[in-house]
């Protein structure tokens, strides 16, 4: 049986963000609604990770992980609406959000090798790991060099389209988005650029339209979903296809009504797709 996670606000709808989900966005490091955050070493960095939901018993870990430019802020409320059934840990990459900011600005690679050096800090069982728009680039390079830490795979939003592969493109998708989401988002995506710095973001974007993710979603070996809102400028319908294809074993979920940031905006319809996902007649196939 479902169980509800504690105090979290009623649901909203599909690209819906409001002051509740904020409050608790920007909580940490304070504990909220049973969220707790904790710091490991992990390659000589000082690794925050947002944590909920109790470790250990069968249900396959959850770990989110965030884009560019933002932090573990902003899937605060699908780390929420997992909690119930898994254990979720969102860990902040290095020089982002909490974590310890590294002298320059990792690449995808540099990202996917810091993740594994956390999921070996701790200890994990293979994982089901999300990653969200150039967390998904960062999650595909770690499942296609490690699958024997992976047990599922989710792409949310994932970058880039090859046919917008470039900073300006890219940038300005982005601005499109901006009249999609709910206004309530920007006070953690302020917080999270301040935080890791604008030159940080930069290089980061310049990173990602550098990286080919065809390469990596082609040796992908576990179930995978490619999760999207109907209405995100950032991954439109021919990309969403294209990354179907592209996935040895995928399915595609587009949320009607979310933009790009359908993690946020409608976790539990996110929510339970992973747990469909995660049902042992897809993952044992």
């Amino acid at each position: 049986m479902r169980v509800a996670p504690a105090r979290w606000p009623r649901a909203t709808a599909p690209g819906r963000f409001g002051p509740a989900e904020l409050r608790l966005a920007l909580a940490a490091p304070r504990p909220a609604a049973g969220l707790t955050s904790e710091w490991r070493l992990v390659d000589g960095l000082r690794t925050h990770t947002r944590r909920a939901g109790e470790p250990g018993g069968a249900a396959t870990p959850v770990v989110l992980v965030h884009g560019l430019a933002v932090s573990h802020r902003y899937l605060t409320p699908l780390a929420l609406a997992l909690a119930g059934t898994h254990p979720v840990y969102v860990p902040d990459l290095p020089g982002f959000g909490l974590t310890e900011r590294p002298g320059r600005a990792y690449d995808v690679s540099r990202h996917a090798d810091h993740l594994a050096g956390w999921l070996a800090a701790y200890r994990m069982p293979p994982v089901c790991l999300l990653g969200h728009s150039f967390g998904a680039e960062v999650v595909a390079a770690l499942a296609a060099r490690r699958p024997d830490a992976v047990r599922a795979v989710v792409l949310a939003g994932p970058t880039s389209d090859p046919a917008a592969r470039s900073r300006r493109a890219q940038f300005g998708r982005w601005l499109v988005d901006t009249l999609r989401e709910a206004p309530l988002q920007a006070p953690i995506l302020l917080r999270d650029v301040f935080d890791a710095r604008p030159w940080r973001v930069y290089a980061t974007l310049s990173h990602s339209v550098h990286n080919a993710i065809e390469a990596d979603l082609v040796r992908i070996a576990a179930p995978t979903l490619v999760v999207t809102g109907s209405r995100d400028p950032v991954v439109p319908p021919s990309w969403r296809s294209q990354l179907g294809q592209l996935v040895p074993h995928a399915r595609t979920v587009a949320v009607p009504g979310a933009a790009h940031n359908v993690a946020t905006t409608a976790p539990a319809q996110v929510a339970d797709a992973i747990r469909a996902l995660l049902a042992p007649s897809l993952t044992n196939r």
